[in-house]
């Protein structure tokens, strides 16, 4: 065993939070970081280029590659569960959407004891951390977007397709509303989709955060690192133990271990390490060194479809899928950085409530010109459109436990996706309002009809029956290591784990509940928050901003009676 120097603090994991934790501690020369990360390098032209998203999300070069126990309300099928394993994570592989979330998430958040995450506290980090396409520099009235952070956000190539706008007439003639800016005052309503990309880059945090800060002296980044455990002297963490090519390495700390590794890793990590609950550990052999019930549980995540449908005219990108439209929109993009290659192309969206009575949007609509699977793997033959519709609150529940204590090893994760009647009845929805608002007289020159579900699938029992084989995840995996005091949190609302001194877990894990919408944005917004309670600074004045709440909810549909 080889032994390192020691660090002020040891970050595990370079992802959406790692990145920017790295970045933001180390703005203090005086203080030391070492950053450990399981991948490696993300120069690949798949990771940067934005429409090849697919291509990183499927390679275990870049990829966890986890999976799910058999879901047993999904028909028993195994679920796909990608988590980055390069330098930023996550944010290196996904399919770069921004969205913060509801407002209510946060003062949720808060309800459930995460003391000072509410909105008005979390929306000064939102704005610290980005740069949004369409501020000014001199934009000092804009009380929801930042002009000056890390990350670059914009909506891509700024909806040409004319079926991103038709998608957003349909919604309003449905008797929603247009919403100019669903990061701004009004997340509900139809518009434009925003996205992390920068000058046709995709930006991660690994570029917006980590690769300004590496010429720091004060920061040392490791890849290749497998983290084994946390070192504990009784109830205080002292270091970590890694595997680094093919030697057993422990680097040591002065002031704290935080970990970053993800609502997958973190958890695992803290079990690997003897903290958790006593029952799941025992089964492995694995010595308890804390208790705390609550690591891994919680785990909660957004499912979604693909409700397809045929095009009339050829306009889709189901015409840009041959090798030569390919080859053209990559080498345009290797010169350029424009064109098609510079998007992830989900330039329109939707967030609207599922039924009367909801407080703020449980459903949300990614829109998409093309039919075709996630993975690019498979696309309608002819040309097609589709939206990614899911319901975003979720009542179910799953877990992240340890099944062996050889850190090499997967844990066991089961979703219990669509456990809860409220989840089934959110997807019964979903499949009727979608059908309501394609069927609008704006798509009429486009629509020839459904790919799937198909208008033969009306009943519950059918809607029921379909969700259970097509529904998919939307790869937002969270709340593992929750925030809060009960007995099941695992971070108090400064971060730190219940009971161990100098360890903090600081990612998506935390959340006490699923935000509503893509996760990113919040991720990096808890760690620019966390880097200032951890470094002790004075924590950013709240904005105390109007949210755009609509308090007759009944005005924005046109109709409730389903066909």
């Amino acid at each position: 065993m080889t032994q390192e120097n020691k660090f002020d603090y040891i970050i595990v994991g370079a992802g959406s939070a790692g990145c920017v934790l790295a970045n933001r501690l180390t703005e203090d020369e005086n203080i030391s970081v070492l950053l450990l990360e399981t991948g490696g390098s993300d120069k690949s032209i798949f990771i940067q280029m934005p429409t090849a998203l697919s291509i990183p999300m499927n390679t275990k070069k870049y990829n966890w590659q986890f999976e799910s126990e058999p879901e047993p309300y999904l028909n028993n099928r195994r679920m796909h569960c990608p988590r980055g394993k390069v330098l930023g994570g996550s944010s290196s592989i996904n399919g770069m959407v921004y969205v913060r979330g509801h407002a209510k998430d946060f003062d949720e958040w808060q309800s459930y004891g995460a003391e000072g995450w509410d909105y008005a506290n979390c929306l000064p980090y939102f704005k610290k951390a980005e740069t949004w396409a369409f501020a000014s520099e001199s934009d000092s009235k804009n009380v929801y977007r930042g002009n000056k952070g890390p990350l670059s956000v914009n909506n891509g190539n700024q909806m040409q397709n004319p079926l991103y706008q038709t998608f957003i007439d349909a919604g309003v003639q449905a008797g929603y509303i247009n919403t100019e800016d669903y990061n701004g005052q009004q997340q509900e309503g139809f518009g434009p989709m925003h996205m992390t990309v920068k000058n046709g880059v995709r930006w991660s945090t690994a570029n917006a955060y980590l690769k300004p800060a590496l010429a720091r002296p004060n920061l040392t980044v490791i890849t290749h690192a497998l983290v084994e455990k946390v070192l504990l002297e009784g109830k205080k963490a002292v270091g970590v133990q890694y595997q680094h090519r093919q030697k057993q390495q422990v680097s040591l700390v002065n002031k704290e271990v935080i970990l970053s590794a993800g609502p997958i890793g973190s958890p695992h990590l803290l079990q690997l390490s003897g903290i958790g609950s006593k029952s799941v550990l025992e089964k492995v052999g694995i010595e308890l060194k804390h208790e705390l019930p609550g690591v891994g549980e919680n785990l909660q995540d957004h499912l979604e479809f693909y409700f397809q449908f045929r095009c009339k005219k050829p306009v889709t990108l189901n015409g840009k899928l041959d090798l030569w439209n390919k080859f053209l929109i990559g080498a345009r993009w290797f010169f350029l950085k424009d064109g098609l290659g510079a998007t992830n192309h989900f330039e329109s969206c939707g967030f609207i409530r599922s039924k009367p009575g909801v407080e703020w949007p449980d459903l949300q609509y990614h829109f998409l010109p093309a039919a075709m699977s996630y993975d690019g793997n498979t696309a309608f033959s002819g040309h097609g459109f589709q939206v990614h519709i899911g319901h975003n609150k979720p009542k179910s529940r799953g877990s992240v436990r340890i099944k062996s204590a050889d850190p090499s090893q997967s844990p066991e994760i089961r979703f219990n996706y669509l456990q809860h009647e409220v989840d089934r009845e959110g997807f019964r929805d979903c499949v009727r309002l979608t059908r309501e608002i394609i069927n609008q007289p704006a798509f009429d020159d486009f629509r020839d009809g459904e790919i799937q579900p198909g208008e033969q699938i009306i009943t519950d029992d059918q809607i029921d029956e379909f969700i259970r084989n097509n529904v998919e995840s939307a790869y937002h995996p969270s709340c593992s290591c929750k925030m809060g005091t009960d007995k099941m949190a695992v971070v108090d609302p400064q971060t730190r784990v219940h009971g161990i001194a100098q360890l903090r877990v600081v990612d998506s894990s935390i959340f006490p509940t699923i935000t509503n919408g893509n996760l990113n944005a919040p991720t990096i917004m808890v760690a620019e928050r966390a880097a200032d309670l951890i470094r002790g600074a004075t924590l950013l004045e709240p904005i105390d901003a109007d949210v755009g709440m609509e308090a007759d909810w009944k005005t924005k549909q046109r109709t409730n009676e389903y066909p």
